[in-house]
């Protein structure tokens, strides 16, 4: 099984950054990055609602996915439209509020949408709880991930977003390594029996090694006067991924423990579903962002 998931990792990996290599030839609207969210909005949303279809949970997988794709749009949209980025308006800026707006627009919406649907007590605060986790978890956090493409500029956001990607696909590969060649004690046995304090450190271990690779060899591919950071920098925007990393995959058992399933689909043996794949990234996602705005991650050239 470890060879399978080092095998799926190594073929997935690489032709994520080709599409991320031709939506930088593509310019600033990232317009291929923008179908790949549609395109895992589609699935996710489909995924929770379907895992979150139980007892008196019951979703619906249309209004959770067109809300989704509204949030990841509006954040879009000044990237998109140009005439929204003259004067004094910065897009990223501006793309933060309008994902921040189309969101609490969401909320009122489900609200209302359960408000009008309304016939007894005992079901409609279960399908609204439901209905907000999925827009909150696909919708919105898929957005959040989604604006590391600029946060180090229009031109230069690959190198943000592949260093989250790495550094928690990383963890991941470090974290099942560790954890099946020398884990014993367990992390949290009722909530994932599989995951040991050996796998938490090999997670540590493996995000910052692959942050540390990362950002001391690329920063230069993506812009000719940026230079890599100070190491300690690039380990350390790698550990906390790594634990930002391993409490995501936590969190993703907890919704499944809670509705009795072990996978949130079946699309890759070894894996599970797409959001099992992508519960790292997704809950590292603000992090990251916050970390590229608090740390020197790339240095200029003088």
């Amino acid at each position: 099984m470890l060879g399978w998931r080092l095998l799926v990792s190594a073929t997935l990996i690489p032709l994520l950054f080709g599409l991320f290599y031709l939506d930088q030839r593509a310019g600033s609207s990232a317009p291929w990055l923008l179908g790949l969210c549609w395109l895992l909005i589609l699935r996710g949303t489909w995924e929770i609602t379907q895992l979150l279809t139980v007892r008196n949970l019951k979703p619906g997988y249309p209004l959770v996915c067109l809300l989704s794709l509204l949030i990841c749009n509006a954040a879009w949209l000044p990237w998109l439209v140009p005439s929204l980025q003259t004067g004094a308006n910065d897009p990223q800026t501006l793309s933060l509020a309008l994902l921040s707006v189309t969101y609490a627009i969401s909320v009122l919406l489900l609200f209302l949408k359960n408000a009008i649907r309304f016939q007894e007590p005992g079901q409609t605060m279960e399908i609204l709880g439901a209905e907000l986790l999925g827009v909150s978890y696909v919708g919105f956090l898929l957005a959040m991930l989604a604006e590391l493409r600029w946060v180090a500029g229009p031109q230069t956001g690959y190198l943000a977003l592949g260093a989250l990607i790495i550094s928690a696909k990383l963890g991941d590969v470090g974290g099942y390594t560790f954890g099946r060649l020398w884990g014993k004690k367990k992390l949290v046995p009722r909530l994932s029996p599989g995951k040991t304090w050996m796998g938490g450190f090999g997670a540590i271990f493996g995000a910052s090694l692959g942050a540390w690779l990362w950002l001391q060899f690329t920063p230069p591919l993506f812009n000719d006067s940026w230079s890599a950071p100070a190491w300690y920098w690039s380990i350390l925007f790698g550990a906390i991924i790594g634990v930002v990393g391993l409490v995501g995959d936590l969190c993703e058992s907890l919704i499944k423990r809670d509705v009795g399933k072990k996978d949130s689909a079946e699309l890759l043996p070894g894996f599970g579903g797409l959001l099992d794949l992508l519960d790292s990234p997704l809950y590292a996602g603000p992090v990251a962002f916050l970390l590229w705005k608090l740390l020197p991650l790339v240095t200029v050239a003088s």
